[in-house]
């Protein structure tokens, strides 16, 4: 899940292009949802509590064998979790592309503030076994997978906090994530593919304290050799950074803060992310790793992205700079008011993490300088910002939407 705005971006996973600085709207669906627990599943293992529906059949393996890679793709049953999320949606088509056995769980309500309906969801998880379920109930989880009848090989986890508010990050990013753990190894799962945050390496807000603990315990959990994991900690998104291509086309300047050299990243697309996360399933060389990753060529300063953007639209740049002052005296006043009013602790929240992108880098840390290293970023894949953005200013940015947090 992302933060975004009409204007900026701030997400746990990517960094900000600054458009304005109020904090987002509040108004958001609980997770804690009321509805009955709903199976979807092929007809053969049809219950009362089953919908029959146009879906791939999962191969049923009554003995798992010892180690799941011994078996063929089409043997191999993996549970994603977050799968109707922005990078989930791309990992299930992906594991399908390569034959795996993809059982996605979802809500009944999906997707920005729930406006998906449980027919929308079948049709963006087509070839899947869809269970719809709540990741935020262990027992709840628990019941929809023990209604399977296989076992579960693997777990990708691809949830992320929807708010990166206090108590949504630990609920999501810490609970609902070691539900997916403690539900996947009930039933069987040898491998745990996380899908973190490279700025989990420099923790100052929540979300990534409680993404930490949580890759504290994956990691413990793997000590005993019977299991494994793979942690992926991606820089920013391509959708992320777009929050300005139609701003500009319409004449308005790239909005920056400072210089516009207060921060990089070496973005990555949500195809390549999610082709690493499949690499991740079988990859020996990937087993009990933490792994950054970045996607192809250079890293990009915010001042780079809207001079790339100019150029393809054969303007001369055109810059507003912010003065990240404006951030901090912000912050001190939330951080005041929280004194007096306790509720306002998310508004403080989202003050931090706008600023933490607005001054962080999403690269790897250098554990020898402490500084941040383009070059020990390692790269993946094939697509570059630059054709995202062509793509955008060609096409228009319908689809690229990027979530329910929006800061007006």
């Amino acid at each position: 899940m992302v933060f975004c705005c009409t204007h900026i971006t701030f997400s746990p996973l990517h960094y900000p292009n600054p458009q304005s600085l109020l904090p987002p709207n509040p108004n958001i669906l609980p997770l804690n949802l009321p509805f009955p627990l709903i199976l979807y599943k092929p007809s053969k293992f049809r219950t009362k509590r089953s919908i029959f529906c146009s879906i791939k059949s999962p191969t049923i393996q009554n003995t798992p064998s010892s180690s799941f890679r011994t078996k063929k793709s089409s043997d191999i049953n993996i549970l994603v979790v977050g799968s109707t999320g922005y990078i989930g949606k791309f990992v299930v088509k992906e594991l399908l592309k390569r034959g795996f056995n993809v059982i996605a769980t979802a809500r009944e309500k999906s997707g920005i503030r729930g406006k998906n309906s449980k027919e929308e969801t079948l049709e963006t998880l087509k070839g899947s076994t869809v269970c719809f379920s709540d990741v935020t109930d262990l027992e709840t989880l628990e019941k929809s997978l023990d209604g399977l009848d296989y076992p579960i090989d693997v777990v990708v986890s691809c949830l992320a906090s929807r708010t990166g508010g206090v108590k949504d990050s630990w609920k999501i990013d810490y609970e609902a994530t070691k539900n997916s753990l403690v539900a996947g190894r009930k039933f069987g799962a040898q491998h745990f593919v996380l899908l973190s945050a490279i700025c989990v390496q420099k923790p100052l807000l929540e979300f990534q304290r409680a993404k930490l603990k949580f890759e504290d315990e994956l990691i413990k959990e793997a000590e005993g050799g019977d299991f494994s994991y793979s942690i992926v900690r991606p820089t920013a998104f391509f959708k992320s950074l777009g929050g300005q291509v139609e701003l500009v086309k319409e004449g308005k300047p790239y909005v920056m803060f400072g210089d516009g050299k207060l921060c990089a990243c070496k973005p990555i697309s949500e195809e390549d992310l999610a082709s690493f996360i499949a690499d991740c399933v079988l990859s020996e060389d990937k087993v009990c790793k933490i792994l950054p990753l970045g996607g192809p060529g250079k890293a990009l300063t915010p001042l780079e992205q809207g001079e790339i953007l100019f150029r393809l639209l054969g303007r001369e740049p055109k810059f507003l700079k912010v003065p990240i002052g404006i951030m901090d005296f912000a912050i001190g006043v939330l951080d005041f008011l929280v004194k007096i009013f306790p509720s306002m602790e998310d508004a403080a929240e989202f003050g931090k993490i706008g600023r933490y992108y607005a001054v962080e880098s999403m690269l790897a840390l250098d554990p020898e300088t402490g500084e941040y290293s383009a070059e020990k970023t390692p790269s993946y894949g094939n697509d570059t910002l630059e054709e995202f953005f062509e793509k955008g200013i060609r096409e228009g940015m319908a689809g690229q939407e990027l979530g329910e947090q929006t800061f007006i």
